[in-house]
């Protein structure tokens, strides 16, 4: 075969042909719900609490989504085959639209903040039911494309999602949001038994793993609740509960008849289990950024919310663009130096934040911020088609829905982490430049250890690690 056949049976052209456009579209925009709903909610906040008022139970509503969608993200490869992909992905959209119905026609923030959890649990079956249908409908090798276009997505969402927000508070119309989301949700659920025909139940008997979920919500409540708590104790012991009972959940499942997770998940020495600690860990790693990022750049560098948060959201948009530079890679060893390089990119970039955020020119901890995003780009795409190879057709769903659970997971004990050292720094005390200044070093410097346990794992996924 030539090398121009073999690029036109990788090419997008390709990619789209055999019907494959609209399951495409819908992939496409089941991410945009679920990075959109994700993303706006923390613009549109003050106008919720000036109406609705419950002001301290602000991070309740980031909280209440995280664990409806990481618990839904994790049974979404179960469900998918109890259920079937096409009335999975329809029940899921529909408990998205109800959810944002609720938040919108919200008489009180205890309305609110129920509505917010069956947004997460809404969006989480979506991104995760995404992940199976990218897996299931598209063969291997258009993963890293598909995969590409999917953080092109989250790409948009970043730049769109606080425009769109900001955009709805200002004119005091922040129900309106909602609304939308819901309509798109509605379109969302009614097109998948159209668009996802030709996929089955599991001929095999399957089952929920309940305990493995019951496991795994205790676990992320742990987490969830640190990152609510300004005490730093109470917040660290949460953490250290949270972590403790997440690996209690991989040593349940590894035991279990009725799996959650793919066979030796949580097995450094396989690719999968390698892969999932690498993908956990750099996420984790990046938080400090995302969380504390625009009110470091408000208060030490003078820029306006709006402007901050774009500062902050070319890390989305390098990895965006880098995603597309290595859509084409086809595997070999070329697609182990990238994820190699990838991972280099996200320690590199850490220690850069570290040493810029405090008083470095605002350009500088820009670019830091664009290595970080560019690495998670080099990467993520072609880990998770690495980690896809390597599962059987039994594990495939289970494997591919995972995705969404593990860097929920990892973005919730990021968060966690960096929440207990800005409170052990001062921030939780009051906003001030030398509680900024402080928690512009640290942040950084404490997410470390996840940076460094992420390269390593990837350079075991790239090296000695085995099929499971």
């Amino acid at each position: 075969m030539t090398e121009l056949s073999e690029r036109a049976e990788t090419g997008w052209a390709d990619l789209l042909a055999d019907g494959r456009l609209p399951r495409f579209a819908l992939i496409c925009l089941g991410i945009w719900l679920n990075a959109a709903d994700t993303l706006v909610t923390a613009t549109i906040m003050p106008s919720v609490g000036a109406e609705l008022g419950g002001y301290a139970y602000f991070s309740w509503a980031v909280a209440g989504f995280l664990i409806g969608a990481i618990l839904a993200g994790a049974s979404a490869g179960r469900l998918s085959e109890i259920l079937g992909l096409r009335l999975a992905t329809t029940i899921a959209g529909l408990v998205l639209a109800f959810g944002c119905v609720l938040s919108a026609a919200a008489p009180d923030i205890g309305v609110f903040l129920l509505g917010r959890l069956l947004q997460g649990i809404g969006c989480g079956w979506i991104a995760g039911f995404a992940m199976v249908a990218i897996a299931v409908l598209f063969p291997e090798r258009h993963l890293a494309r598909v995969f590409a276009s999917v953080s092109g997505v989250w790409g948009i969402a970043t730049v769109l999602g606080p425009l769109v927000g900001g955009l709805f508070a200002e004119s005091g119309n922040w129900r309106s949001v909602f609304w939308m989301f819901a309509a798109q949700a509605l379109i969302f659920g009614a097109a998948a038994p159209f668009l996802l025909k030709g996929t089955v139940k599991s001929k095999g008997h399957t089952g929920v793993p309940w305990l493995q979920l019951i496991t795994l919500g205790l676990g992320v409540s742990a987490i969830s609740l640190a990152d609510t708590i300004p005490l730093p104790a109470i917040t660290i012991a949460l953490v250290a509960v949270g972590l403790v009972i997440l690996a209690l959940v991989l040593k349940i499942d590894g035991k279990a008849k009725i799996r959650l997770l793919p066979h030796r998940a949580g097995d450094l020495r396989t690719i999968c289990g390698s892969g999932y600690a690498a993908i956990f860990a750099l996420t984790a790693s990046s938080m400090g950024l995302t969380v504390y990022g625009p009110a470091i750049l408000q208060t030490l560098r003078g820029l306006s919310p709006l402007a901050a948060g774009y500062a902050v959201g070319v890390q989305a948009l390098s990895w965006t663009l880098a995603a597309f530079t290595v859509a084409g890679v086809t595997g070999g060893q070329g697609e182990l130096r990238w994820i190699r390089r990838g991972a280099a990119c996200i320690l590199v970039g850490v220690i850069l934040l570290a040493l810029l955020m405090k008083s470095a020119p605002l350009a500088l901890v820009i670019a830091a911020a664009v290595v970080v995003g560019a690495g998670f780009g080099f990467s993520s795409s072609l880990m998770n088609r690495r980690i896809l190879g390597a599962l059987s057709n039994e594990d495939r769903a289970i494997g591919a829905s995972a995705f969404i659970a593990v860097r929920q997971s990892g973005g919730a004990v990021g968060a966690a982490i960096a929440g207990a050292t800005a409170n052990l720094v001062g921030f939780g005390a009051g906003l001030t430049v030398a509680s900024a200044e402080a928690t512009a070093v640290w942040v950084f410097v404490t997410a470390l250890p996840m940076a460094i346990a992420g390269f390593f794992a990837v350079r075991r996924l790239t090296g000695s690690a085995v099929k499971a």
